[in-house]
Protein backbone atom coordinates (compact mmCIF):
# COMPACT_ATOMS: atom_id res chain seq x y z
CA UNK A 1 0.00 0.00 0.00
CA UNK A 2 2.87 2.31 0.95
CA UNK A 3 4.74 2.00 -2.54
CA UNK A 4 1.33 2.41 -4.39
CA UNK A 5 0.62 5.83 -2.43
CA UNK A 6 4.17 6.99 -2.95
CA UNK A 7 4.10 6.06 -6.87
CA UNK A 8 0.65 7.90 -7.33
CA UNK A 9 1.68 10.95 -5.46
CA UNK A 10 5.10 11.00 -6.90
CA UNK A 11 3.49 10.69 -10.18
CA UNK A 12 0.51 13.15 -9.81
CA UNK A 13 3.46 15.68 -8.50
CA UNK A 14 5.77 15.40 -11.13
CA UNK A 15 3.02 15.57 -13.75
CA UNK A 16 1.87 18.57 -12.24
CA UNK A 17 5.24 20.37 -11.86
CA UNK A 18 6.26 19.05 -16.02
CA UNK A 19 3.15 20.97 -16.85
CA UNK A 20 3.33 24.14 -14.95
CA UNK A 21 6.89 24.26 -17.10
CA UNK A 22 5.36 23.59 -20.13
CA UNK A 23 2.69 26.34 -19.32
CA UNK A 24 5.26 28.73 -17.76
CA UNK A 25 7.49 27.93 -21.39
CA UNK A 26 4.58 28.83 -23.46
CA UNK A 27 3.58 31.83 -22.10
CA UNK A 28 6.37 33.27 -21.93
CA UNK A 29 6.99 32.22 -25.54
CA UNK A 30 3.89 33.92 -26.52
CA UNK A 31 4.41 36.97 -24.06
CA UNK A 32 8.38 37.80 -25.18
CA UNK A 33 6.79 37.36 -29.30
CA UNK A 34 4.18 39.81 -28.73
CA UNK A 35 7.08 42.64 -27.68
CA UNK A 36 9.25 41.31 -30.24
CA UNK A 37 6.12 41.97 -32.63
CA UNK A 38 5.49 45.67 -30.80
CA UNK A 39 8.80 46.58 -31.10
CA UNK A 40 9.27 45.36 -34.74
CA UNK A 41 5.83 47.33 -35.78
CA UNK A 42 7.42 50.34 -34.05
CA UNK A 43 10.87 50.32 -35.83
CA UNK A 44 8.86 49.75 -38.90
CA UNK A 45 7.09 52.98 -38.28
CA UNK A 46 10.17 55.01 -37.79
CA UNK A 47 11.67 53.40 -40.40
CA UNK A 48 8.61 54.50 -43.00
CA UNK A 49 8.87 57.94 -41.40
CA UNK A 50 12.15 58.35 -42.06
CA UNK A 51 12.12 56.62 -45.65
CA UNK A 52 9.45 59.02 -46.40
CA UNK A 53 11.40 62.01 -45.28
CA UNK A 54 15.42 60.81 -46.99
CA UNK A 55 14.01 58.54 -49.66
CA UNK A 56 16.05 55.21 -50.33
CA UNK A 57 19.44 57.07 -49.46
CA UNK A 58 18.12 56.41 -46.16
CA UNK A 59 19.65 53.07 -46.35
CA UNK A 60 22.86 54.06 -46.95
CA UNK A 61 25.36 53.41 -44.48
CA UNK A 62 22.53 52.46 -42.06
CA UNK A 63 23.15 49.22 -40.00
CA UNK A 64 20.23 46.53 -40.37
CA UNK A 65 21.74 43.60 -39.08
CA UNK A 66 19.12 43.34 -36.31
CA UNK A 67 16.48 42.89 -38.80
CA UNK A 68 15.55 42.39 -42.77
CA UNK A 69 14.15 45.64 -44.51
CA UNK A 70 11.84 45.17 -47.97
CA UNK A 71 10.40 47.90 -49.83
CA UNK A 72 7.84 47.03 -52.09
CA UNK A 73 5.86 49.02 -55.02
CA UNK A 74 2.14 48.83 -54.96
CA UNK A 75 2.09 46.59 -57.75
CA UNK A 76 4.07 44.06 -55.11
CA UNK A 77 7.42 44.58 -56.93
CA UNK A 78 10.52 44.57 -54.37
CA UNK A 79 12.04 47.80 -54.82
CA UNK A 80 14.70 47.02 -52.05
CA UNK A 81 16.12 44.54 -50.12
CA UNK A 82 18.98 44.41 -47.48
CA UNK A 83 19.87 40.70 -47.68
CA UNK A 84 18.55 39.83 -51.29
CA UNK A 85 18.82 41.00 -54.86
CA UNK A 86 15.77 42.87 -54.77
CA UNK A 87 15.66 42.01 -58.93
CA UNK A 88 15.74 38.40 -58.72
CA UNK A 89 12.89 38.43 -55.96
CA UNK A 90 9.67 37.15 -56.41
CA UNK A 91 6.46 39.60 -56.40
CA UNK A 92 5.30 40.06 -53.01
CA UNK A 93 1.58 41.39 -53.16
CA UNK A 94 0.30 38.17 -52.10
CA UNK A 95 1.85 38.42 -48.61
CA UNK A 96 -0.75 38.57 -46.06
CA UNK A 97 1.28 41.57 -44.45
CA UNK A 98 1.28 43.46 -47.64
CA UNK A 99 -2.10 42.59 -48.29
CA UNK A 100 -3.02 44.22 -44.80
CA UNK A 101 -0.87 46.98 -44.91
CA UNK A 102 -2.45 48.20 -48.56
CA UNK A 103 -6.05 47.92 -47.24
CA UNK A 104 -5.17 48.96 -43.79
CA UNK A 105 -1.99 51.24 -43.46
CA UNK A 106 -0.58 48.62 -41.55
CA UNK A 107 -0.55 44.58 -41.27
CA UNK A 108 1.88 42.03 -39.96
CA UNK A 109 1.97 38.21 -39.88
CA UNK A 110 4.19 35.26 -38.45
CA UNK A 111 5.62 32.18 -40.60
CA UNK A 112 7.47 28.92 -39.87
CA UNK A 113 10.46 28.17 -41.95
CA UNK A 114 10.71 25.19 -43.42
CA UNK A 115 12.22 23.06 -40.53
CA UNK A 116 9.50 24.72 -37.98
CA UNK A 117 12.88 25.49 -35.76
CA UNK A 118 12.25 29.14 -36.79
CA UNK A 119 9.51 31.51 -37.36
CA UNK A 120 9.69 35.10 -38.77
CA UNK A 121 7.50 37.96 -37.74
CA UNK A 122 6.44 40.18 -40.34
CA UNK A 123 5.46 44.06 -39.87
CA UNK A 124 4.27 46.44 -42.73
CA UNK A 125 3.56 49.75 -43.05
CA UNK A 126 1.93 51.76 -46.54
CA UNK A 127 3.73 54.92 -47.33
CA UNK A 128 1.93 57.87 -48.72
CA UNK A 129 3.09 57.10 -51.99
CA UNK A 130 1.39 53.66 -51.71
CA UNK A 131 4.70 51.84 -51.45
CA UNK A 132 4.92 49.10 -48.39
CA UNK A 133 7.72 48.77 -46.10
CA UNK A 134 8.08 45.72 -44.24
CA UNK A 135 10.53 44.80 -41.70
CA UNK A 136 11.03 40.96 -40.50
CA UNK A 137 12.54 39.63 -37.83
CA UNK A 138 13.18 36.20 -36.79
CA UNK A 139 12.12 34.17 -33.45
CA UNK A 140 13.25 30.90 -32.24
CA UNK A 141 9.95 28.53 -31.89
CA UNK A 142 9.03 26.60 -28.36
CA UNK A 143 10.85 23.14 -30.25
CA UNK A 144 14.32 25.26 -30.93
CA UNK A 145 13.62 27.25 -27.30
CA UNK A 146 13.56 24.15 -25.81
CA UNK A 147 16.58 22.46 -27.49
CA UNK A 148 18.25 25.54 -26.70
CA UNK A 149 17.38 25.23 -23.12
CA UNK A 150 18.54 21.42 -22.49
CA UNK A 151 20.59 21.82 -19.83
CA UNK A 152 18.35 24.06 -17.42
CA UNK A 153 15.48 22.10 -18.52
CA UNK A 154 17.10 19.04 -17.57
CA UNK A 155 18.27 20.81 -14.52
CA UNK A 156 14.78 21.88 -13.38
CA UNK A 157 13.70 18.10 -14.37
CA UNK A 158 15.98 16.59 -11.76
CA UNK A 159 14.78 19.21 -9.16
CA UNK A 160 11.34 18.58 -10.07
CA UNK A 161 11.95 14.77 -9.97
CA UNK A 162 13.99 14.89 -6.47
CA UNK A 163 11.25 17.54 -5.27
CA UNK A 164 8.40 15.24 -6.11
CA UNK A 165 9.93 12.18 -4.54
CA UNK A 166 10.37 14.27 -1.38
CA UNK A 167 6.84 15.64 -1.13
CA UNK A 168 5.41 11.92 -2.04
CA UNK A 169 7.54 10.66 0.67
CA UNK A 170 6.42 13.03 3.40
CA UNK A 171 2.55 12.74 1.86
CA UNK A 172 2.83 8.70 1.35
CA UNK A 173 4.12 8.38 5.19
CA UNK A 174 1.53 11.11 6.51
CA UNK A 175 -1.72 9.58 5.03
CA UNK A 176 0.29 5.86 5.62
CA UNK A 177 1.24 6.22 9.39
CA UNK A 178 -1.86 6.97 11.03
CA UNK A 179 -3.76 4.15 9.10
CA UNK A 180 -0.65 1.63 10.15
CA UNK A 181 -0.99 2.64 13.91
CA UNK A 182 -4.95 1.61 13.85
CA UNK A 183 -6.51 -0.10 16.61
CA UNK A 184 -7.77 -2.56 15.84
CA UNK A 185 -8.98 -3.71 18.91
CA UNK A 186 -11.05 -0.61 19.32
CA UNK A 187 -11.61 0.59 16.24
CA UNK A 188 -14.04 3.79 16.17
CA UNK A 189 -11.24 4.99 18.56
CA UNK A 190 -9.44 6.06 15.38
CA UNK A 191 -10.43 9.34 14.27
CA UNK A 192 -7.51 9.94 11.91
CA UNK A 193 -9.43 9.79 8.67
CA UNK A 194 -13.46 10.46 8.41
CA UNK A 195 -13.29 9.21 5.26
CA UNK A 196 -12.39 5.84 6.68
CA UNK A 197 -15.37 5.87 9.22
CA UNK A 198 -17.65 3.40 7.55
CA UNK A 199 -14.72 1.00 7.35
CA UNK A 200 -14.07 1.04 11.43
CA UNK A 201 -17.78 0.65 11.89
CA UNK A 202 -17.69 -2.79 9.72
CA UNK A 203 -14.70 -3.50 11.49
CA UNK A 204 -15.80 -2.72 14.95
CA UNK A 205 -19.30 -4.73 14.33
CA UNK A 206 -16.85 -7.55 12.84
CA UNK A 207 -14.73 -7.65 15.85
CA UNK A 208 -17.53 -8.33 18.22
CA UNK A 209 -18.61 -10.80 16.36
CA UNK A 210 -15.49 -12.23 15.93
CA UNK A 211 -14.91 -12.00 20.09
CA UNK A 212 -18.17 -13.47 20.86
CA UNK A 213 -17.76 -16.43 18.37
CA UNK A 214 -14.19 -16.84 20.12
CA UNK A 215 -15.89 -16.67 23.75
CA UNK A 216 -18.21 -19.08 22.38
CA UNK A 217 -15.71 -21.34 20.75
CA UNK A 218 -13.34 -21.15 23.80
CA UNK A 219 -16.04 -21.98 26.54
CA UNK A 220 -17.08 -24.91 24.35
CA UNK A 221 -13.37 -26.39 23.73
CA UNK A 222 -13.04 -25.55 27.83
CA UNK A 223 -16.74 -27.60 28.17
CA UNK A 224 -15.32 -29.90 26.09
CA UNK A 225 -11.56 -30.49 27.53
CA UNK A 226 -13.43 -30.83 30.87
CA UNK A 227 -16.15 -33.39 29.72
CA UNK A 228 -13.46 -35.39 27.76
CA UNK A 229 -11.12 -35.03 31.02
CA UNK A 230 -13.38 -36.31 33.56
CA UNK A 231 -14.43 -39.21 31.51
CA UNK A 232 -13.08 -43.20 32.25
CA UNK A 233 -13.83 -44.00 28.88
CA UNK A 234 -11.29 -43.23 26.27
CA UNK A 235 -11.77 -40.80 23.50
CA UNK A 236 -9.65 -40.21 20.51
CA UNK A 237 -10.30 -38.08 17.07
CA UNK A 238 -9.01 -38.31 14.59
CA UNK A 239 -8.32 -36.60 11.13
CA UNK A 240 -9.05 -38.15 7.52
CA UNK A 241 -5.58 -38.64 7.39
CA UNK A 242 -5.10 -40.26 10.79
CA UNK A 243 -3.25 -37.56 12.70
CA UNK A 244 -4.94 -37.07 16.37
CA UNK A 245 -6.60 -34.31 17.15
CA UNK A 246 -7.83 -34.75 19.97
CA UNK A 247 -7.09 -37.56 23.41
CA UNK A 248 -8.61 -37.42 26.54
CA UNK A 249 -6.19 -38.40 29.58
CA UNK A 250 -7.83 -42.01 29.75
CA UNK A 251 -7.33 -42.94 26.06
CA UNK A 252 -3.50 -41.82 26.39
CA UNK A 253 -3.49 -43.87 29.55
CA UNK A 254 -5.08 -46.70 28.02
CA UNK A 255 -3.17 -47.10 24.90
CA UNK A 256 0.52 -45.88 26.41
CA UNK A 257 0.52 -42.67 24.53
CA UNK A 258 1.58 -38.89 25.98
CA UNK A 259 -0.69 -36.50 26.14
CA UNK A 260 1.36 -34.25 23.89
CA UNK A 261 0.86 -36.46 20.72
CA UNK A 262 -1.48 -33.92 19.00
CA UNK A 263 -0.71 -33.88 15.68
CA UNK A 264 1.19 -37.50 15.53
CA UNK A 265 0.34 -39.91 12.94
CA UNK A 266 -2.10 -42.71 15.32
CA UNK A 267 -0.44 -45.68 13.54
CA UNK A 268 2.98 -44.29 15.17
CA UNK A 269 1.75 -43.01 18.19
CA UNK A 270 -0.37 -46.39 19.29
CA UNK A 271 1.10 -49.94 19.65
CA UNK A 272 -1.84 -51.87 20.13
CA UNK A 273 -2.25 -53.58 16.62
CA UNK A 274 -5.75 -54.76 17.05
CA UNK A 275 -6.74 -50.40 18.07
CA UNK A 276 -5.04 -49.48 14.69
CA UNK A 277 -6.68 -51.90 12.84
CA UNK A 278 -10.04 -50.69 13.68
CA UNK A 279 -8.92 -47.29 12.80
CA UNK A 280 -8.20 -48.39 9.97
CA UNK A 281 -11.21 -49.92 9.05
CA UNK A 282 -12.54 -47.04 10.10
CA UNK A 283 -10.94 -44.66 7.65
CA UNK A 284 -12.32 -46.63 4.75
CA UNK A 285 -15.85 -45.64 6.09
CA UNK A 286 -16.52 -48.85 8.18
CA UNK A 287 -17.76 -48.64 11.81
CA UNK A 288 -15.57 -51.21 13.55
CA UNK A 289 -15.85 -52.58 17.15
CA UNK A 290 -13.84 -55.36 19.57
CA UNK A 291 -12.93 -56.82 22.56
CA UNK A 292 -9.38 -55.58 23.36
CA UNK A 293 -7.25 -56.02 26.29
CA UNK A 294 -5.53 -52.75 27.42
CA UNK A 295 -3.54 -51.79 30.58
CA UNK A 296 -6.23 -52.32 33.20
CA UNK A 297 -8.53 -54.73 32.11
CA UNK A 298 -10.71 -55.42 28.87
CA UNK A 299 -12.21 -52.70 26.66
CA UNK A 300 -14.81 -52.31 23.76
CA UNK A 301 -12.95 -50.28 21.78
CA UNK A 302 -15.29 -48.60 18.73
CA UNK A 303 -14.00 -46.61 15.82
CA UNK A 304 -16.58 -44.71 14.08
CA UNK A 305 -16.17 -43.15 11.22
CA UNK A 306 -17.21 -39.45 10.61
CA UNK A 307 -18.79 -38.41 7.45
CA UNK A 308 -19.05 -35.06 5.58
CA UNK A 309 -20.65 -34.83 1.67
CA UNK A 310 -20.28 -38.43 1.85
CA UNK A 311 -16.39 -38.62 2.24
CA UNK A 312 -14.60 -39.70 5.44
CA UNK A 313 -13.76 -36.54 7.27
CA UNK A 314 -12.82 -38.26 10.56
CA UNK A 315 -12.88 -41.41 13.22
CA UNK A 316 -14.01 -41.11 16.75
CA UNK A 317 -12.47 -43.84 18.89
CA UNK A 318 -14.07 -44.80 22.10
CA UNK A 319 -12.63 -46.95 24.62
CA UNK A 320 -15.69 -48.46 26.94
CA UNK A 321 -14.35 -50.50 30.33
CA UNK A 322 -15.82 -53.95 29.99
CA UNK A 323 -14.14 -55.10 33.07
CA UNK A 324 -17.01 -54.42 35.30
CA UNK A 325 -19.60 -55.34 33.45
CA UNK A 326 -17.30 -58.47 32.71
CA UNK A 327 -17.31 -58.94 36.59
CA UNK A 328 -20.98 -57.62 37.26
CA UNK A 329 -21.94 -60.72 34.81
CA UNK A 330 -19.17 -62.94 36.76
CA UNK A 331 -21.28 -62.01 39.71
CA UNK A 332 -24.65 -62.61 38.76
CA UNK A 333 -23.79 -66.05 37.22
CA UNK A 334 -21.91 -67.05 40.35
CA UNK A 335 -25.27 -65.06 42.49
CA UNK A 336 -27.72 -67.27 40.57
CA UNK A 337 -25.94 -70.58 41.06
CA UNK A 338 -25.25 -70.00 44.55
CA UNK A 339 -29.32 -69.06 45.04
CA UNK A 340 -30.14 -72.33 43.43
CA UNK A 341 -27.67 -74.34 45.67
CA UNK A 342 -28.84 -72.80 48.79
CA UNK A 343 -32.50 -73.40 47.80
CA UNK A 344 -32.06 -76.48 46.75
CA UNK A 345 -30.67 -78.13 50.09
CA UNK A 346 -33.67 -77.23 51.94
CA UNK A 347 -35.83 -77.91 49.25
CA UNK A 348 -34.29 -81.40 48.90
CA UNK A 349 -34.51 -81.75 52.82
CA UNK A 350 -38.39 -80.92 52.88
CA UNK A 351 -39.23 -82.91 49.99
CA UNK A 352 -37.24 -85.94 51.71
CA UNK A 353 -38.70 -85.61 55.34
CA UNK A 354 -42.49 -84.84 53.27
CA UNK A 355 -41.81 -88.40 50.93
CA UNK A 356 -41.41 -90.66 54.16
CA UNK A 357 -44.33 -88.88 56.34
CA UNK A 358 -46.06 -89.19 53.23
CA UNK A 359 -45.67 -92.66 52.45
CA UNK A 360 -45.94 -93.71 56.31
CA UNK A 361 -42.23 -95.05 57.11
CA UNK A 362 -41.83 -92.29 59.85
CA UNK A 363 -42.90 -93.87 63.27
CA UNK A 364 -45.55 -91.86 64.81
CA UNK A 365 -43.38 -90.42 67.71
CA UNK A 366 -40.85 -89.06 65.28
CA UNK A 367 -43.79 -87.12 63.05
CA UNK A 368 -42.97 -84.24 65.03
CA UNK A 369 -39.12 -84.19 64.79
CA UNK A 370 -39.63 -84.14 61.10
CA UNK A 371 -42.09 -81.62 60.85
CA UNK A 372 -39.96 -79.61 63.18
CA UNK A 373 -37.14 -80.06 60.17
CA UNK A 374 -39.38 -79.18 58.13
CA UNK A 375 -40.31 -75.67 59.50
CA UNK A 376 -36.90 -75.37 60.01
CA UNK A 377 -35.64 -76.00 56.37
CA UNK A 378 -38.79 -74.17 55.41
CA UNK A 379 -38.16 -70.74 57.44
CA UNK A 380 -34.52 -71.39 56.38
CA UNK A 381 -35.86 -71.10 52.32
CA UNK A 382 -37.95 -68.25 53.12
CA UNK A 383 -35.39 -66.49 55.39
CA UNK A 384 -33.06 -66.74 52.33
CA UNK A 385 -35.47 -65.41 49.71
CA UNK A 386 -36.29 -62.68 52.30
CA UNK A 387 -32.56 -61.73 52.06
CA UNK A 388 -32.10 -62.23 48.23
CA UNK A 389 -34.83 -59.86 47.70
CA UNK A 390 -34.24 -57.50 50.21
CA UNK A 391 -30.45 -57.33 48.76
CA UNK A 392 -31.49 -56.98 45.09
CA UNK A 393 -33.55 -53.84 46.55
CA UNK A 394 -30.56 -52.19 47.79
CA UNK A 395 -28.78 -52.90 44.00
CA UNK A 396 -31.61 -50.86 42.80
CA UNK A 397 -30.45 -48.06 44.89
CA UNK A 398 -33.46 -48.25 47.27
CA UNK A 399 -35.03 -45.26 45.19
CA UNK A 400 -38.56 -46.04 47.11
CA UNK A 401 -37.74 -45.72 50.45
CA UNK A 402 -38.00 -42.40 52.65
CA UNK A 403 -34.88 -40.43 54.39
CA UNK A 404 -35.31 -38.99 57.66
CA UNK A 405 -33.46 -38.50 61.04
CA UNK A 406 -32.23 -41.24 62.56
CA UNK A 407 -31.23 -42.10 66.07
CA UNK A 408 -28.66 -45.04 65.61
CA UNK A 409 -28.44 -45.72 69.35
CA UNK A 410 -32.02 -46.26 69.44
CA UNK A 411 -32.00 -48.38 66.65
CA UNK A 412 -29.25 -50.37 68.01
CA UNK A 413 -31.27 -50.85 71.45
CA UNK A 414 -34.23 -52.39 69.12
CA UNK A 415 -31.91 -54.70 67.30
CA UNK A 416 -30.51 -55.78 70.87
CA UNK A 417 -33.55 -56.26 72.71
CA UNK A 418 -34.75 -58.24 69.21
CA UNK A 419 -31.56 -60.21 69.69
CA UNK A 420 -31.55 -60.79 73.14
CA UNK A 421 -33.62 -64.13 73.18
CA UNK A 422 -31.57 -65.93 70.69
CA UNK A 423 -28.90 -64.66 72.17
CA UNK A 424 -29.39 -66.27 75.78
CA UNK A 425 -29.95 -69.97 73.63
CA UNK A 426 -26.26 -69.50 72.98
CA UNK A 427 -25.55 -68.19 75.97
CA UNK A 428 -24.32 -65.21 74.77
CA UNK A 429 -24.17 -61.54 76.83
CA UNK A 430 -24.48 -57.94 74.67
CA UNK A 431 -23.79 -54.95 75.93
CA UNK A 432 -24.59 -51.34 74.74
CA UNK A 433 -22.84 -48.59 75.43
CA UNK A 434 -22.65 -45.04 74.02
CA UNK A 435 -24.86 -42.03 73.50
CA UNK A 436 -27.34 -40.84 71.09
CA UNK A 437 -26.74 -40.04 67.62
CA UNK A 438 -28.59 -38.56 64.94
CA UNK A 439 -28.04 -39.66 61.00
CA UNK A 440 -30.08 -38.58 58.29
CA UNK A 441 -30.38 -42.02 56.61
CA UNK A 442 -32.98 -44.58 55.67
CA UNK A 443 -34.93 -46.13 58.83
CA UNK A 444 -35.07 -49.87 57.03
CA UNK A 445 -31.07 -49.32 56.43
CA UNK A 446 -30.07 -48.34 59.44
CA UNK A 447 -32.00 -51.27 61.71
CA UNK A 448 -30.89 -53.77 58.60
CA UNK A 449 -27.16 -53.24 59.23
CA UNK A 450 -27.48 -53.00 63.01
CA UNK A 451 -29.86 -55.96 62.73
CA UNK A 452 -27.22 -58.22 61.21
CA UNK A 453 -23.71 -57.00 62.76
CA UNK A 454 -25.62 -58.01 66.11
CA UNK A 455 -26.92 -60.98 64.66
CA UNK A 456 -23.92 -61.93 62.98
CA UNK A 457 -22.12 -61.27 66.71
CA UNK A 458 -24.34 -63.60 68.24
CA UNK A 459 -24.40 -66.44 65.46
CA UNK A 460 -20.74 -66.78 65.67
CA UNK A 461 -19.95 -66.29 68.94
CA UNK A 462 -18.50 -68.65 71.54
CA UNK A 463 -20.53 -70.17 74.54
CA UNK A 464 -20.55 -68.01 76.87
CA UNK A 465 -19.26 -65.32 74.80
CA UNK A 466 -19.54 -61.40 75.11
CA UNK A 467 -21.26 -58.53 72.63
CA UNK A 468 -20.33 -54.85 72.88
CA UNK A 469 -22.58 -52.56 70.51
CA UNK A 470 -21.48 -49.15 71.00
CA UNK A 471 -22.55 -45.68 69.24
CA UNK A 472 -20.70 -42.51 69.75
CA UNK A 473 -20.19 -39.15 68.03
CA UNK A 474 -16.46 -38.76 67.24
CA UNK A 475 -14.98 -36.04 64.61
CA UNK A 476 -17.71 -35.27 62.71
CA UNK A 477 -19.37 -38.96 62.35
CA UNK A 478 -21.37 -41.01 64.19
CA UNK A 479 -19.42 -44.23 64.72
CA UNK A 480 -21.26 -47.78 65.41
CA UNK A 481 -18.57 -50.38 66.44
CA UNK A 482 -19.73 -53.75 66.88
CA UNK A 483 -17.30 -56.48 68.45
CA UNK A 484 -17.75 -59.94 69.89
CA UNK A 485 -15.07 -62.64 71.41
CA UNK A 486 -16.38 -65.25 68.87
CA UNK A 487 -14.40 -67.45 66.40
CA UNK A 488 -13.03 -64.72 64.06
CA UNK A 489 -12.12 -64.65 60.62
CA UNK A 490 -8.93 -65.46 59.03
CA UNK A 491 -6.86 -62.81 57.23
CA UNK A 492 -7.21 -64.46 53.75
CA UNK A 493 -10.96 -63.85 54.11
CA UNK A 494 -11.27 -61.43 55.72
CA UNK A 495 -11.88 -59.57 52.25
CA UNK A 496 -14.20 -61.39 50.67
CA UNK A 497 -16.77 -62.01 53.64
CA UNK A 498 -18.53 -59.01 52.31
CA UNK A 499 -19.17 -60.56 49.19
CA UNK A 500 -22.71 -62.88 48.23
CA UNK A 501 -23.09 -66.10 49.90
CA UNK A 502 -19.61 -65.84 51.03
CA UNK A 503 -19.02 -68.43 54.14
CA UNK A 504 -15.33 -68.74 56.12
CA UNK A 505 -16.71 -71.93 57.29
CA UNK A 506 -19.85 -73.21 55.23
CA UNK A 507 -20.28 -76.17 57.62
CA UNK A 508 -20.62 -73.63 60.81
CA UNK A 509 -22.68 -71.72 58.82
CA UNK A 510 -25.45 -73.61 57.90
CA UNK A 511 -25.97 -75.49 61.35
CA UNK A 512 -26.31 -71.73 62.80
CA UNK A 513 -28.58 -70.91 60.04
CA UNK A 514 -26.76 -68.21 57.75
CA UNK A 515 -27.56 -67.95 54.50
CA UNK A 516 -24.26 -65.66 53.50
CA UNK A 517 -25.88 -62.25 52.71
CA UNK A 518 -25.71 -60.64 56.26
CA UNK A 519 -22.71 -58.52 55.03
CA UNK A 520 -23.59 -57.99 51.82
CA UNK A 521 -26.52 -56.28 52.70
CA UNK A 522 -25.16 -54.39 55.35
CA UNK A 523 -22.32 -53.54 52.59
CA UNK A 524 -24.75 -52.45 50.26
CA UNK A 525 -26.85 -50.81 52.91
CA UNK A 526 -23.60 -48.61 54.10
CA UNK A 527 -23.30 -47.45 50.53
CA UNK A 528 -26.28 -46.13 50.34
CA UNK A 529 -26.52 -44.57 53.27
CA UNK A 530 -22.74 -42.77 52.71
CA UNK A 531 -20.93 -44.95 55.57
CA UNK A 532 -17.67 -46.35 55.50
CA UNK A 533 -17.40 -50.16 56.82
CA UNK A 534 -14.17 -51.02 58.34
CA UNK A 535 -13.31 -54.79 59.73
CA UNK A 536 -10.61 -55.69 61.95
CA UNK A 537 -10.78 -59.86 63.13
CA UNK A 538 -8.33 -62.31 64.62
CA UNK A 539 -9.17 -65.82 64.27
CA UNK A 540 -9.86 -67.40 68.11
CA UNK A 541 -10.45 -63.75 69.52
CA UNK A 542 -13.41 -62.38 67.70
CA UNK A 543 -14.35 -59.70 65.11
CA UNK A 544 -14.54 -56.00 65.40
CA UNK A 545 -16.41 -54.51 62.74
CA UNK A 546 -16.91 -50.44 62.67
CA UNK A 547 -19.37 -48.27 60.54
CA UNK A 548 -19.12 -44.71 60.02
CA UNK A 549 -21.78 -42.58 59.58
CA UNK A 550 -21.86 -39.09 58.45
CA UNK A 551 -23.67 -37.32 60.71
CA UNK A 552 -26.87 -35.09 60.21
Amino acid sequence: MTKRVFRSIFLAALAVLLCALALILGALHTYFTNVQLQQLELQTALTAHALENEGIGYFDGLDTSGCRVTWISADGTVLYDNRSDSGSMENHLARAEIQSALSGGSGTSIRYSDTLLERSIYAARRLSDGTVLRLSASQKSVPQLVLDMARPIALVLILAVALSALLAGQLTKKIVDPINGLNLDDPLSNRNYEEILPLLRRLDSQQRQLRAQSQELQQKRKEFNTVTRSLNEGLVLLNSGGTILSINPAAARLLSVTPNCLGADFSVANRNAVVSALVEKALTGEKAEQSVALSGGTYLAAASPVKSDGAVSGVVLLLFDETEKRKSEALRREFTANVSHEMKTPLHAISGFAELMKDGLVPPEDVRHFSEKIYSEAQRMIQLVEDTLRLSRLDEGAEDMQWSPVDVYEAAERAVQELTGPAELKNVTIRLEGESAVIRGIPQLVSGILFNLVDNAVKYNKDGGLVIVRVEPEGGQTVLTVADTGIGIPPEHQERVFERFYRVDKSHSKEIGGTGLGLSIVKHAALILGAAVELDSTPGKGTIITVRFPSA
